[in-house]
This record gives C-alpha cells, sequence and structure tokens, in this order.
C-alpha cells in the first residue's frame, strides 16, 4: 500500500526551505507526514492545517529530527491547499507556508443490509446513546497525549483474510450511509485480537454501532480502535504491551456477522489504518508493516 512523504529540508536556517515537490500529495484518508531537522535556536510550535491544529513532537528514534503526521479526512475533495508552520525562532514567531495536493482517493462502493433498526434508529432513547457515545470518542481523539508509549515497529491485530478495506462507500438497505471506517479483517467468534502497539486503553465498552468497542492511545494523537468484539481482556486505563491479547472478536453492534473492525485516528481525523502503520514503521522503525 502506497505512503506520501512530506520533507522539509532545513538550509542553514528556518528562513530558507527546499522542498520535495515529488512527494507533497496525499489521498483523501490517509496521512502525510512532515520531517523537520532540528536546528539550535528554533523552537517548532504547530501545523496549522485551516481549522486544524497539529502538533510537533520529537522524532521516536532520530534526535536530530522531529515530525508532524498530516492526516487528510476522507471527505475532503482533491485539491490543493495551504498549511502554515509556526516556529520561534531567537524567540521571535516565525511562520513558513507549505502547500499539499489532495488527490483523489478512488474508493469502491459496497451494498449492505442489516436490520432496519441499525439503519435509521428512531428511537429517543438510541439517538440519545449514540449522541453520548460519539462524543465521548470525539474528546478521547481530541486530546494529543505528549507521552509516546511507543518504540518499535506497529503491527496487523489479526493475520487473516481482509474482507472489507478502508474507504469502500457503505450503502446500508440501498441508503448510502457514509464510508467504511477500517479494515475489517475475516474472525470467527472467540477469535484473540492483539494490540497493534504498546499504549493506553482509554475505552474498553459496549456501543451501539460499534459494538463491544476497545481504543488504545498510542500518544502524541494516534489511536487504533478494535470493534465488535464479543469479549474484553483488557479495561479502561489499562497500559497494554504490542501483542497483547485484548479481547475476543464477535458480532455485537452493527454488523452482518462475525470479524474485526480495525481503525485508527491522527489528530482526530479517520485514516486508513494499514496506511498509517506502513508510514509509521516506514520513517520511524525502518520497516514495513
Amino acid at each position: 500500500m502506497p505512503f506520501f512523504l512530506l520533507f522539509v529540508f532545513l538550509i542553514a536556517s528556518l528562513d530558507a526551505f527546499t522542498l520535495d515537490t515529488q512527494n507533497i500529495k496525499v489521498a483523501n484518508g490517509r496521512t502525510a507526514i512532515l520531517l523537520l531537522d532540528k536546528e539550535q535556536g528554533v523552537k517548532y510550535q504547530k501545523l496549522v492545517d485551516g481549522k486544524r491544529k497539529y502538533k510537533v513532537f520529537n522524532h521516536p528514534t532520530d534526535h536530530t529530527k522531529a515530525y508532524v503526521l498530516l492526516p487528510e479526512n476522507y471527505y475532503n475533495k482533491p485539491a490543493v491547499h495551504t498549511l502554515e508552520l509556526l516556529y520561534l525562532k531567537e524567540n521571535k514567531q516565525q511562520k513558513k507556508e507549505l502547500q499539499v495536493e489532495v488527490v483523489d482517493g478512488h474508493y469502491a462502493k459496497e451494498t449492505i443490509h442489516v436490520a432496519k433498526s441499525k439503519v435509521n434508529p428512531t428511537s429517543k432513547a438510541v439517538k440519545k446513546r449514540t449522541a453520548k457515545e460519539y462524543a465521548e470518542a470525539m474528546k478521547i481523539y481530541a486530546h494529543a497525549s505528549a507521552k509516546n508509549y511507543v518504540s518499535s515497529a506497529y503491527i496487523v491485530p489479526l493475520h487473516s483474510k481482509i474482507t472489507s478495506a478502508f474507504g469502500k462507500a457503505r450503502v446500508y438497505n440501498d441508503t448510502l450511509k457514509g464510508y467504511h471506517s477500517g479494515t475489517d479483517f475475516r474472525a470467527k467468534t472467540g477469535t484473540p485480537i492483539i494490540a497493534s502497539n504498546d499504549g493506553k486503553v482509554v475505552l474498553a465498552k459496549n456501543r451501539f454501532y460499534s459494538g463491544n468497542s476497545i481504543i488504545i492511545d498510542h500518544g502524541e494523537g494516534i489511536y487504533t480502535c478494535y470493534y465488535h468484539l464479543s469479549q474484553f481482556k483488557v479495561k479502561a486505563g489499562e497500559i497494554v504491551k504490542k501483542g497483547q491479547v485484548i479481547g475476543l472478536s464477535g458480532a455485537t453492534g452493527r454488523i452482518t456477522g462475525p470479524h474485526l473492525h480495525f481503525s485508527a485516528r491522527v489528530g482526530g481525523v479517520q485514516v486508513d489504518p494499514l496506511q498509517l502503520i506502513t508510514l509509521l514503521n516506514k520513517n520511524f522503525y525502518g520497516e514495513k508493516r
């Protein structure tokens, strides 16, 4: 799966930038990375993308660099947009504009048939529940922990056939209701599901649409999610290790059969989890997924 890089090389000072323009492209629903060389007297602050702001973090394996992850929303249309990198130089506020081209990810469509009550719930109680669950999740994703729990390459939570890839337009009972926000792995009920990497469990509960759900905070705004589980093997607040069994697959929530739905968030934005893993492993740990 392709990954896209956005490199900035600093020459003599932050006022002189050279851009590798061949790589300033990213598909909607995917993630780019901005790598920055550290320089004495310079303090990076954030990358501003319209109303969104992304923090700059230290590179986990190269002390001479910093980085910013740039996630593109699935619904972003092909276009070239301008970002601002804000930084302090000798305690003076500075900024540099960068341009990123968003390209079409060319995602397919799929039709799914589920119970009508799961497509358009009319119950006030259900609507109240789903609104509360959504707000709870958005609050979690909005937090970018300064702690990085990860020290080695990410892994997939299950080695099995992928039955539905990220980004497919979802047509439920002949009604378009959005897109597939993760990657589905074939898994009969009771299959052990492992953590993609070290992190902190920030949610482990049953939800209306995603069923028994686990969300792991890996630090620095990176989250992975594991849905439709039949059992939990961890609880909220627990620190987990890469490869640890966190639950068993199942068929809870809005679902047509047992499987694992694996998804990811970066800076609050839903992104292709497998492309993200490839990107992080390649740039931080020198490994492929």
